[in-house]
């Protein structure tokens, strides 16, 4: 990527995971999985303990996607609230949903310990209040649910522990934790290629998964992989695209979420998982600060402050461009509480797949053999979420029963009222953003378009892509997702394009940085 095509950088990047090189060959495994994310690389790790061979694909680098651009929250208390779970899924839905989160985090800790993997994990508290004068009926229709799905020792406090900032009733939910996402993928890969498994990585998947058995999943390169099953776990899934439009991406909406990395002194804010019920919510936590390299270098001790971790403001992706906007209000937000707070370092923002039905996507993808599968629908618990998939998956993989399966599965009918009117508000969102062809472009001439920048411009009936680079030089590109047709638009921000029908994003020279798009905007040069 070209040293000007932006990105923001979250606090786990200062660690850079292990490489390895692109597929040159073909090869003949039992299980080809397609993607290093957390998901991707867990269920690498389970099968491979069980005497699977197993080949991982990534385009990028390890944690390059999604992965790396979490709040790394390890949380049994779901964000879309227990309550709406049991409305939409019962009862006994919402108990198997909280013993799978907590399964999730469970094997996290347990993978941790036994690999000796050095990624900042401890166990924290998770504390959910609402905003000042707001009613906390909420609070109260959540511990009841809470403690019907299982959740037995959640209690009411009468006020959050940070010093300087009074909530109110807040309702305790021990025994979650957090961690350093990109050590422990580092440490998932360690223990992956150990047990003989092989990761691949700036090696792009074909988003056509030929049927078999055995299946075969050719790669960009041109090198393929044979396998008796294929697990994608790619933030969102890239095969079958007409397929999954009715089967996946119809029933999960993508949503841009940003965060702020504030330095404090450390042991000034007590460490737990924060959540407000605000919408779209805030969420915090805490993290060791990096130490600077300089220091490291020179042989220094750990920095002795911590980085207050802040997100929020989320909405959904391609539909706005203000982040400049979101990340001023998250900083208020937090000042306010957290008055000692320092000066902002880090910001960054991520994508998460909003389910309708609130819960995870997991198991045979509807429409593939049902040796493909899929791990989506992180509902913005891609910790928890991937890693439950990666339990589920290797269980249907091996053959053994799993209790969440059926839960989770892709193919599961969403019956319930609330699930149907939140399937037709984003079905509408989506078709409405056809409409885009229809108006004008965002600029006339190309040269109102600033360095750095890129902009629309009309071409006909369709609409071209501009990216103008820091020398001046333009750069053209069909601005139709190759996805399925909508037209994407410009991110100052992350200096991408998005597409705000199904989330896919390219970079600012139009290569797919996130799908479900796997083909890269083709060059409009001569338009």
């Amino acid at each position: 990527m070209n040293s000007d095509s932006g990105a923001s950088t979250s606090v786990w990047m200062d660690v850079t995971p292990p490489d390895f090189p692109a597929l040159e060959r073909d090869r003949r495994v039992d299980v080809c999985v397609i993607g290093a994310g957390i998901a991707g690389l867990t269920v690498a790790h389970l099968l491979a303990r069980e005497g699977k061979s197993v080949v991982v694909l990534e385009d990028g680098i390890i944690g390059g996607g999604e992965s790396g651009r979490t709040t790394a929250h390890l949380a049994s208390e779901i964000d879309d609230r227990y309550f709406e779970i049991e409305r939409m899924h019962g009862i006994q839905g919402a108990k198997l949903a909280y013993q799978s989160q907590s399964a999730a985090v469970d094997l996290i800790e347990k993978i941790v310990q036994a690999e000796k993997i050095d990624c900042d994990f401890e166990r924290v508290d998770g504390y959910l209040f609402v905003p000042p004068d707001e009613d906390s009926a909420v609070l109260d229709n959540e511990y009841e649910a809470a403690r019907r799905a299982g959740f037995s020792d959640v209690q009411w406090v009468k006020r959050l522990p940070w010093p300087n900032f009074d909530s109110g009733p807040a309702l305790r939910f021990p025994h979650q934790a957090q961690f350093h996402i990109l050590k422990y993928l580092s440490g998932l890969a360690s223990a992956i290629t150990r047990d003989g498994g092989e990761i691949y990585c700036h090696t792009r998947a074909s988003d056509q998964i030929e049927a078999g058995p055995p299946a075969q999943v050719k790669t960009e390169q041109g090198a393929m992989v044979r396998a008796d099953h294929v697990v994608v776990a790619t933030n969102t899934p890239i095969n079958d695209r007409l397929t999954d439009l009715f089967a996946i991406h119809i029933r999960q909406a993508p949503y841009r979420t940003f965060v702020i990395g504030l330095r404090v002194p450390s042991g000034s804010i007590p460490k737990g998982l924060y959540w407000d019920t605000s919408d779209p919510y805030h969420y915090v936590r805490l993290q060791k600060a990096p130490q600077p390299h300089s220091a490291t270098a020179n042989g220094g001790g750990e920095s002795p402050d911590e980085i207050l971790i802040v997100g929020g403001e989320d909405h959904k992706t391609g539909q706005a461009d203000d982040a400049d906007v979101r990340y001023a209000r998250l900083e208020e937000w937090a000042r306010a509480r957290f008055p000692n707070a320092g000066r902002v370092e880090y910001r960054w923002s991520g994508q998460v797949q909003e389910p309708a039905d609130g819960l995870a996507l997991i198991g045979p993808n509807p429409g593939d053999p049902p040796y493909v599968y899929i791990i989506t629908g992180d509902s913005g618990m891609g910790m928890t979420n991937a890693t439950a998939g990666a339990l589920i998956v290797r269980d249907q993989i091996t053959g053994h029963p799993n209790p969440w399966a059926t839960l989770y599965n892709p193919a599961r009918q969403m019956n319930s009222i609330p699930a149907w009117r939140e399937l037709a508000r984003e079905g509408i969102n989506m078709a409405v953003q056809y409409l885009d062809y229809a108006k004008s472009g965002d600029v006339d001439k190309v040269e109102e378009i600033a360095p750095g920048e890129g902009a629309l411009m009309r071409h006909g009936l369709s609409k071209i892509a501009v990216y103008r680079d820091n020398k001046g030089v333009f750069h053209k590109y069909s601005a139709v997702c190759t996805h399925l047709g909508c037209l994407v638009s410009w991110n100052s921000e992350e200096k991408s394009w998005d597409c705000p029908c199904h989330g896919s994003r390219f970079d600012a020279y139009g290569r797919v940085i996130d799908g479900p798009a796997n083909v890269d905007l083709p060059s409009a040069e001569k338009e």
